[in-house]
């Protein structure tokens, strides 16, 4: 029988890589990982979970079961997909993309992830994007209008203040420390 798995903290292609090779590891007949999820092919589900469990707090993502927290952690994965692909272009309402990708109304998603996270989808996806300029900043490949764009962002000055406030510092500051301060996005909250 093929059972699907949620998991929290899978944000990138490593943590895929890490996942899938070490259920293999252990045994667990994979079928499908993706970002979040993991499909397997098991005749005994408790014992599976089991393994699951282990192998996975081991390496820093946690079994999810609870529907509520599963839709919270589809949220986190569809902001993140969408700044994989630059520049962002939303084609309407972060709303509206959100209901459609989730299959599930607006209003009861953003609730759910307000209450879980104690924080709004708007606020969480602001902490994406100024990760994601940070990223951008230290490329040294885009000035800083076009990292705006690339954005989404409306102006230049409204992403500096953004910037400003989630870090403290300006982002022509943040250039001249040529350090990296970014946070890893199964951190951001």
């Amino acid at each position: 029988m093929i059972k699907n798995y949620f998991i929290k903290n899978m944000v990138c292609d490593r943590c895929i890589k890490v996942v899938r090779d070490e259920l293999i590891n252990e045994g667990i007949a994979v079928k499908e990982v993706l970002l979040g999820s993991v499909s397997v092919e098991t005749e005994d589900e408790v014992a599976t979970q089991v393994i699951m469990e282990k192998v996975l707090s081991e390496n820093g993502f946690m079994l999810i079961t609870n529907p509520e927290f599963i839709l919270v952690e589809k949220v986190k994965l569809e902001l993140i997909k969408l700044l994989e692909d630059l520049p962002l272009n939303l084609d309407g309402k972060l709303s509206e993309l959100l209901a459609s990708k989730l299959n599930s109304d607006y209003s009861k998603i953003s609730k759910m992830f307000s209450v879980t996270e104690k924080l709004t989808i708007e606020k969480y996806f602001i902490k994406l994007k100024i990760e994601k300029a940070k990223e951008l900043i230290q490329a040294k490949e885009l000035n800083f209008t076009e990292i705006s764009q690339h954005l989404d962002y409306s102006n230049m000055n409204y992403l500096s203040r953004q910037f400003k406030n989630e870090t403290g510092l300006s982002m022509s500051a943040y250039k001249d420390l040529n350090k990296n301060f970014r946070i890893s996005l199964d951190q951001i909250l």
